[in-house]
């Protein structure tokens, strides 16, 4: 996870190199695609980056080209919405020549950083495999193999804890005064912990309040009911599922949604 971490860097420089690229040569591009690196953006930019290459060409050679390296290629529309954007760019038209060697460069940064990190994500999920307790952790709707690679590299072993709460400390989410000397400060998060444990933590149970229906329904009650900030019941769902990870690891048995939902009050 380590690794995966160095090369999601680099794949985020490459396409932050990319962005700056369209917006000196083609800044248009966005109009026709939202996301630089989409798909059909990417294919774009390989076949014919530049507007002064666009403009020269009909809609259907454009999507022939599209074709050549996609499956599902955008429509004639998009097509001729690039051209027409092409044709009024107020891209800069000087060292073309040298623009698209940088822009070729870049690209195979991308490239490189994108089977690099499919690779590493398929040894990921090889090592997952072997994990006993993995495989339980995974029946839960919202918990992806990633997130859960994430915090068992910075944890190690879940059933070494003794409770949920000694996962919390390792992490660096338990409570601590802000205190020097005699003065005495709030009650903070001590954020004396793995930071890449927290953040994993942190992503894994958002992605439970959005997809999960106990965590999602605990969390309605929680700022609905109850008049939490949201914040404050991300981080009390936080410490549950920190306590349901360890439980399920300790004791190797799956993830039963009912016994999460008796926390759940009847006027919820």
């Amino acid at each position: 996870m380590s690794n995966r971490d160095v090369i999601v860097k680099r794949l985020v420089m490459a396409v932050n190199q990319i962005n700056r690229w369209v917006d000196i040569v083609f800044p248009e591009l966005r109009h026709v695609f939202k996301d630089v690196s989409c798909k059909g953006a990417i294919a774009t930019l390989r076949l014919f980056p530049t507007p002064k290459e666009i403009s020269s060409m009909t809609s259907l050679d454009i999507m022939v080209g599209w074709k050549s390296l996609m499956k599902r290629q955008p429509g004639p529309k998009k097509a001729q919405l690039l051209i027409k954007y092409a044709k009024s760019s107020i891209g800069t038209g000087q060292a073309l020549d040298a623009y698209k060697f940088h822009l070729e460069q870049l690209l195979e940064e991308y490239d490189l950083a994108e089977k690099q990190l499919e690779r590493v994500e398929q040894q990921v999920k090889e090592v997952l495999n072997k994990i006993s307790f993995a495989k339980k952790l995974l029946m839960m709707k919202g918990i992806s193999e990633i997130s859960l690679a994430g915090i068992i590299g910075e944890a190690g072993d879940l059933s070494g804890f003794s409770h949920g709460n000694s996962l919390l400390r390792h992490a660096g989410l338990h409570l601590a005064e802000a205190s020097s000397g005699k003065w005495k400060g709030q009650i903070v998060l001590s954020k004396r912990g793995r930071s890449r444990l927290r953040r994993f933590l942190y992503l894994a149970t958002m992605s439970l309040v959005m997809n999960n229906p106990e965590f999602k329904a605990i969390h309605a009650h929680n700022v609905k009911v109850k008049k939490m900030k949201k914040m404050k019941s991300i981080m009390k769902l936080i410490g549950k599922l920190a306590r349901i990870f360890v439980g399920i690891a300790r004791r190797n048995v799956s993830y039963c949604p009912s016994k999460v939902q008796e926390s759940i009050p009847l006027a919820a």
